[in-house]
């Protein structure tokens, strides 16, 4: 079990096994009774699997001990599995490992003492005495660190349990159909506390881990259909908004409407559709409430239709140059925004009256009477609304 360069109990007589082996049923007592007394998390009764452990680690660590001696390269002598298990039982039992060192310092302690005495009653050499005292403590290092590799080991296991379960956490809350009693069985396995509203953020598969670890511990992230999101909890709850949008600082997102749990699937769909309009350039590269850009959504969503309606009813502008038909197309913006009034075009546009009033003929020359028809103006508008939204392709990857 040894990981140390040179083992102190090599030093020691064979014979020295036979001397302390007497005195181990008494140390044991003695080694259990001083822990009891000056360890405060050890401080009851030696009782069921607590006391089974304590017990069996003090009389592990002293037959080991005497057969380290005896022949230290014995495969009794050389065990340390019982220390990893000490170690890892006090992590599953939510404790430090600053009790089980404390004993083990104390065990030492206690065990130098009435090893001494004997020693000095056989009339051992100062030499060997002081061999043995360097046996003692370096063996206690070595069952320390058994116990410290074993509380490591249950912290990794812990660890991943838990990653497990909010990984089930984060299926059961956007799986189609959603299952109330499924996932509260879920969150109670996670520890993760239902809340009464939640929100999926989707962002790039890049930014996930750096968003996420931005955000508080119950945020959970992961992965739907090839998409990467964050199911945030509470998302309007005090200081919400603000650790959001800074766990998204210069990363474009999307964050779905806030609901009901049972409604996370809805909120995931919405933030899919705007972190993909955010992609083709419909919407800005940043943060995005998808709630806060209805009209933008609605028309990307509809964007096959919003291209056929516009080259439906701006095709008679393809006869003229680009540049021409730069100036049509804001010329009737202003047209449509300004209900026909030719001076609040010229302010929109910053042009004069008059240079409006030659191009509002142009333009009655290019679209006739669909400037004075309701129905036909709204299609316009709409043409031209979405050609703003249709300024860049598809460019990145969700995934």
């Amino acid at each position: 079990m040894s990981t140390l360069p040179e083992e102190p109990w090599r030093r020691l007589p064979a014979d020295v096994a036979a001397l302390i082996r007497p005195e181990l049923p008494a140390l044991r007592d003695e080694i259990l009774q001083v822990i009891a007394a000056e360890v405060p998390d050890y401080a009851r009764p030696l009782e069921g699997a607590f006391g089974r452990g304590i017990r069996m680690g003090v009389e592990e660590a002293l037959g080991n001990f005497a057969d380290l001696i005896e022949d230290p390269d014995s495969p009794g002598a050389t065990s340390r599995e019982v220390y990893v298990q000490l170690g890892a039982g006090e992590m599953r039992q939510g404790r430090s490992l600053d009790a089980l060192q404390a004993a083990y310092r104390v065990g030492a302690r206690v065990a130098w003492r009435r090893l001494a005495a004997a020693g000095l009653r056989a009339g051992l050499s100062p030499a060997v005495l002081c061999d043995t005292a360097d046996a003692i403590f370096a063996y206690i290092d070595e069952i320390s660190a058994s116990s410290v590799e074993g509380y490591a080991r249950a912290q990794q296991t812990a660890a991943g349990e838990r990653e497990r379960r909010r990984r089930d956490l984060f299926a059961g809350l956007l799986a189609e159909p959603f299952d109330v009693e499924v996932v509260r069985r879920l969150a109670a396995a996670a520890e993760w506390e239902l809340p009464r509203d939640i929100a999926v953020l989707v962002c790039a598969v890049e930014d996930l881990d750096a968003i996420a670890r931005r955000m508080t511990q119950d945020a959970l992230p992961g992965r739907v259909d090839q998409v990467t999101c964050i199911v945030v909890p509470d998302p309007g709850g005090p200081g919400r908004p603000a650790m959001i949008s800074s766990a998204c600082r210069d990363r474009p997102a999307a964050l779905g409407p806030a609901g009901d749990p049972h409604e996370a699937r809805r909120s995931f769909a919405r933030a899919r559709t705007g972190y993909e309009a955010i992609l083709a350039g419909s919407l800005p590269r940043e943060l995005v409430a998808v709630d806060e850009r209805l009209a933008e959504l609605a028309l990307f969503e509809g964007r096959e239709p919003m291209r056929e309606l516009a080259v439906t009813r701006l095709a008679p502008l393809d006869q003229l140059s680009e540049a021409a038909r730069r100036r049509m197309i804001e010329t009737l913006r202003a047209y449509l925004d300004q209900r026909g009034n030719a001076a609040a075009m010229a302010a929109q546009l910053h042009l004069h009256p008059q240079t409006i009033r030659y191009r509002l003929r142009q333009l009655r020359a290019l679209l006739g009477d669909e400037l004075d028809d309701p129905d036909a103006r709204f299609e316009l508008d709409l043409a031209l609304r979405g050609l703003s939204g249709m300024r860049a392709g598809p460019g990145d990857d969700l995934t």
